[in-house]
């Protein structure tokens, strides 16, 4: 992790695909977002808004996501963030999102 820059995080899959909707990578996407973006601990998040997201194949059992996040701006406690999931060369999702972080 690189603090108000950047982030990658890993996560296995232990439920099947019916179980773990592709919205769910969009959250995921969101809180390491919020963990890069944030300046002090004890502070929120709020998704505030998903701005493009596509979904690119399933999800199984025993998937190990790479979830990786860039901040592309930031207007003190908002956030435009760039996001990725992918399982090896296979991306998952992709998707710009807006964040306000810090205290609530």
């Amino acid at each position: 992790m690189e603090p108000g820059i950047s982030a990658v995080a890993r996560q296995q899959v232990t439920s099947g695909a019916s179980d773990f909707p592709q919205f769910f990578l969009v959250e995921a996407m969101a809180q390491l977002g919020g963990i890069a973006a944030s300046r002090e601990e004890g502070g929120g998040g709020i998704l505030a808004a998903v701005d493009r997201a596509e979904f690119h194949g399933p999800i199984t059992a025993g998937d190990i996501l790479t979830i990786a996040v860039r901040i592309i701006k930031s207007f003190g406690q908002l956030h435009l963030v760039e996001g990725e999931v992918s399982v090896g060369d296979r991306k998952l999702a992709t998707a710009v999102i807006t964040l306000k972080v810090g205290t609530m």
